[in-house]
């Protein structure tokens, strides 16, 4: 049984320009909303910004009154024990199930016990329920 949890992402998507990063972590940071999982990709010019926050709601509105478009959607955040193979059976169990992974990051400090994966997937539910042992 692990710690899996259906969350919601905040995605921007934007031209890509320098500072661009900045400026969306001073604007959470000055309203006291911590960073829980960041992820970019900058494709042909244009950036995207995943966020998970303390605060989505408050994140949300900041972000669409500083001018972004923001997108909700979806994401699948499971705590793993930090041991070699265990993202392989997870990977396997999903597979299994016919359950398409679309995007994913994860870290794990060198000398930690536990890491966090954040993922999309073909079914994001049934993914929580079956991380859950449901």
């Amino acid at each position: 049984m692990l710690d899996a949890r259906l969350r919601q992402e905040l995605v921007i998507r934007t031209e890509d320009r320098v500072g661009l990063l900045a400026e969306i972590c001073r604007l959470l940071g000055q309203m006291g909303i911590n960073l829980l999982s960041l992820r970019v990709i900058i494709d042909e010019g244009i950036t995207t910004v995943c966020l998970v926050t303390t605060s989505q709601s408050y994140a949300l509105d900041a972000l669409r009154d500083a001018g972004f478009t923001v997108e909700e959607r979806d994401i699948v955040v499971v705590e793993i024990p930090h041991r070699p193979g265990f993202f392989c059976r997870i990977g396997e169990a999903l597979a299994r199930k016919d359950i398409s992974i679309e995007s994913l990051h994860m870290t794990v400090a060198e000398n930690g016990s536990a890491g966090v994966v954040v993922f999309t997937c073909s079914d994001n539910g049934r993914a929580v329920q079956m991380l859950r042992g449901n």
